[in-house]
């Protein structure tokens, strides 16, 4: 079947791109472009031309199939330059959405109009390039300077209603789309074309812009890059213009950082398809959630959020009343920042009970109860007795077994855990950790109500902490390690924010509150795990009584200054925790030596099979822990950096700490054969 469709109807040729599911501007879609354009010109019998799209968008942007390979002709800004040249009037029809190259086609169209509520934006920043297309020269013509460059160098879309106020589209349709856009085409018969490139040059300045953007994404290059391309307009005939366009375009394709973008692209894509897993999951739509703390509630809030009916369980009045205010100031939330509409707020909200039977009839009963082992059982006891048969039990724990949860029911088959991040409602990542005897259905279950949800679901074993905790245990042992031997918190801090994280760990710290990590302490003490070298600088700040932000002090002080001030007295109980000389670490060492912990575990996590390919320890650290996107998540980076050369950091490291530095086997492997973690991606996906 051929992907644009070519009719004429009343002298109009109506040009159909069909090329499901997001009609991807592949080759044959811009051959038959090309092609359908050409016929048009020739087409005595059509004097102007609408561009739509089949299906539920107008036109995609680049055929992802095609990246990282040769560039096959017709180039798209070739055909989109095919387009504008026409002797006759062309509107571009737009409906679902037209996002970058999508948006670039109907740019170069004469006219557009829109159906209600679409979707326009170029998002090439998020991938690491720009528009590449005549998008940095066309939209400033349009709708001016700052506006398109706003638009393009954050690269989120706008609604067809405010595209239409800037000058982007030329008119909203009114009903049904086709037939408003064959009038608005009879309206134009007759008319010259009115090309983009032709507007008048846009006037000003995007220094300011410039500067907040890149205070905005620091260590980012592609938004000031795409901001440098938007002034060119300003500056440059439109077919120079053009020209510097593609010159920083394709700078922009040979840099780690496109690199490391497409390959969190792809990733997002790739964490949803579980090897061996094929199971249909089990149907959902009445949602049970035991437990109304800032985790239940927000569990409940993403639920209810996404249409699915929540009943929420608490042991008492008192709960149930903060559980409430919890989700109404959540909703509240989502309405002041525009994901909410104030109508379907007014429906929205969960069944309270106190009684656990309240949840009979539940599809799924997510438990979001204290962390406490004897807790948790109590509670799965209870939910193996009031919940249906076929009912999908699960446990929001963040480190606990939850192969020891499951038998405590009757039927551990039905039992998965779903760790929630925190808030539950905003983070976009859930480990779907899967016990001994979680069936494949549950598992398929887990996966299916995270994509209703709008959240990364990744598959996690069952270990202490899964992939994203344990992982975390380890890189945050090496920087208090680095604390006792000389460092200071805050100098960790600045070198991991340098690094591209948004904080560091002694900020993340003081936001999740300074007792987790001492019970996580007293936990693993309590259960014999090993101790090596204690943090007994964390250990006195709690007994102070500095748990973070939530007391105005941590290890940094929060009363004078609420992002957080260096505090001399922290440095005054550092000081006293060591036991030998202090010593100087640079950022450099630093950052070495914090990023060889994350992989070195992480090639554990995946060796033993809690993480099932290393493109899951990289989507847990992406949407879960601040792991800058645009390196593409620790495995890809250190596949970049070469695994020979962490190989040699913690060998050096292991000199000095031979009980911590210990290469983890998969590590040394690859780096002595030279292969890499991406090697493990392409086998397991093949």
């Amino acid at each position: 079947m051929p992907e644009v469709h070519y009719e004429t109807q009343d002298g109009i040729a109506v040009i159909t791109v069909e090329n499901p599911p997001v009609n991807a501007l592949g080759q044959a879609v811009r051959a038959g472009l090309a092609e359908a354009f050409d016929r048009f010109a020739a087409d005595g019998a059509a004097q102007v031309a609408v561009l739509m799209g089949a299906g539920r968008l107008f036109l995609g942007g680049a055929d992802i199939t095609e990246f990282g390979k040769a560039p096959l002709a017709p180039s798209l800004p070739d055909v989109i330059a095919g387009i504008e040249a026409s002797p006759k009037p062309v509107l571009a029809a737009i409906h679902g959405a037209a996002l970058g190259g999508g948006l670039e086609v109907a740019l170069g169209c004469h006219w557009r109009i829109a159906a209600p509520g679409t979707r326009l934006g170029l998002p090439e920043v998020s991938l690491g390039i720009l528009p590449g297309a005549g998008g940095t020269q066309r939209t400033p013509r349009l709708i001016g300077l700052e506006a398109a460059g706003r638009m393009i160098a954050s690269g989120k879309p706008i609604r067809a209603e405010e595209a239409v106020e800037s000058g982007l589209i030329d008119r909203l349709a009114g009903g049904d789309l086709r037939a408003a856009a064959l009038a608005f085409a009879a309206e134009l018969k007759g008319e010259a074309p009115r090309r983009t490139r032709d507007l008048p040059a846009p006037q000003g300045d995007l220094s300011d812009l410039r500067a907040a953007t890149a205070a905005k994404t620091p260590g980012q290059i592609a938004p000031v890059t795409a901001l440098d391309a938007v002034m060119a307009s300003t500056r440059l005939p439109f077919d120079d213009g053009i020209a510097e366009e593609r010159r920083l375009f394709r700078h922009l394709l040979d840099t780690p950082q496109r690199a490391g973008l497409i390959h969190a692209f792809f990733t997002d894509r790739a964490v949803a398809k579980v090897p061996g897993l094929d199971a249909a999951p089990r149907a959902i739509d009445h949602v049970g959630v035991v437990g109304g703390g800032t985790m239940g509630a927000g569990i409940a809030t993403a639920c209810l959020l996404a249409g699915l009916r929540v009943t929420l369980v608490e042991r008492n009045a008192e709960g149930l009343d903060r559980a409430r205010a919890t989700i109404d100031g959540n909703l509240d939330t989502a309405v002041q920042r525009g994901k909410l509409t104030a109508d379907k707020r007014a429906g929205l909200a969960p069944a309270f009970a106190t009684e656990m039977d309240a949840l009979a009839e539940a599809d799924i009963a997510i438990e979001a109860v204290f962390e406490a082992m004897d807790v948790k059982r109590e509670v799965f006891a209870t939910l193996d007795r009031v919940c249906k048969p076929g009912a999908v039990l699960a446990t929001n724990t963040s480190y606990l077994d939850v192969n020891e949860i499951a038998v405590a029911t009757d039927r551990p088959a039905d039992v998965v855990g779903l760790h929630f991040f925190s808030p539950a409602h905003v983070m976009k990542l859930l480990e779907v950790v899967v016990t001994d005897a979680t069936a494949p259905d549950v598992t398929a279950t887990g996966f299916a109500l995270a994509k209703r949800l709008g959240k990364i679901a990744v598959r996690a074993g069952v270990c202490d902490g899964f992939i994203g905790n344990r992982i975390l245990s380890a890189y945050r042992a090496a920087a208090d390690r680095m604390v006792l031997d000389g460092a200071s918190p805050y100098a960790i801090d600045a070198a991991i924010r340098d690094f591209g994280f948004p904080m560091g760990p002694y900020q993340v710290s003081d936001l999740a509150g300074l007792d987790i990590g001492f019970m996580t302490r007293e936990r693993l003490k309590a259960e014999g795990a090993p101790q090596g070298r204690r943090a007994t600088f964390a250990d006195a700040l709690y007994h102070a009584g500095r748990l973070g932000r939530k007391t105005g002090k941590g290890y940094y002080n929060y009363t004078a200054d609420k992002r957080g001030a260096e505090d001399p007295e922290v440095e005054r109980i550092v000081a006293e925790s060591r036991t030998g000389p202090a010593r100087a670490l640079d950022a450099d060492e630093i950052t070495r030596r914090y990023m060889a912990a994350m992989v070195n575990e992480a090639a554990r996590v995946v060796a033993e099979g809690i993480a099932a390919r290393p493109l899951d320890v990289d989507a847990v650290l992406l949407h879960g822990y601040g792991f800058p996107r645009w390196k593409g998540g620790p495995m890809h980076w250190a596949d970049a950096q070469g695994l020979d050369t962490i190989l040699a950091d913690i060998e050096r490291f292991a000199a000095e700490e031979p009980d911590f530095w210990q290469p983890a086997p998969l590590l040394r492997d690859l780096a002595r054969e030279g292969g890499a973690f991406a090697d493990l991606n392409r086998k397991d996906t093949a």
